[in-house]
């Protein structure tokens, strides 16, 4: 369990996302910083949340079958708690209802663990900063212009906590994590070089 107060946010959530695709790609980003360089699929991925902000900005919020609320682009969020700093792309403030509901926007068609976990983090980030409970989230796949509905759920919360707790432990001992046993990921890793045990 996360025991401690960290004095700053190491970890950005989006780092949540490469954990879980392969500890060791966040390990080389926090420990060797200026390995890393941005990749095409980075890039495409941050364009198309500009792209659909702007289209979001148009959309009624029946899309996530809600009748109304305020909408926050962009907000910036930090976690000494939890040592997470991140902006999530929409913010649904339910004023009448005291509920507020982090959107994060994908270039993906499916909802996987990972995405889930990143939805989580900005969900207990907005507790935190808002003081309501946040009881739900929504994935909002672009390439199917459809927003899934997260329940953000003690068993979210607790996947969470868990692989908080291990990104920590890796960062203050600067212990290498195993590599992800799905070997076809490293095929085109940009890490693959620094890995001396994958062949």
């Amino acid at each position: 369990m996360l025991e401690k107060v960290y004095l700053e946010a190491p970890f950005r959530v989006t780092d949540l996302k490469q954990w879980v695709y392969c500890p060791r790609i966040l390990y080389y980003a926090v420990c060797l910083p200026d390995v890393r360089p941005i990749t095409f699929k980075m890039q495409a991925g941050i364009e198309a949340g500009h792209d659909e902000e702007g289209r979001e900005s148009r959309r009624s919020l029946h899309t996530y079958g809600l009748d109304e609320g305020r909408k926050e682009f962009n907000a910036s969020l930090v976690s000494d708690r939890l040592g997470l700093r991140g902006i999530v792309d929409m913010v649904i403030w339910l004023d009448d209802e005291d509920e507020v509901i982090p959107v994060d926007y994908k270039l993906s068609e499916i909802a996987g663990t990972h995405f889930k976990l990143q939805l989580a983090a900005y969900g207990l980030m907005l507790e935190e900063a808002s003081g309501l409970i946040v009881k739900r989230g929504f994935l909002y796949s672009i390439p199917r212009r459809k927003a899934d509905e997260i329940p953000i759920d003690n068993r979210l919360r607790d996947g969470l906590t868990a692989t908080l707790d291990a990104m920590h432990c890796m960062l203050r001992y600067e212990t290498m994590p195993e590599p992800t046993p799905q070997r076809a990921k490293c095929a085109a890793c940009e890490f693959r070089r620094f890995c001396n045990d994958i062949y």
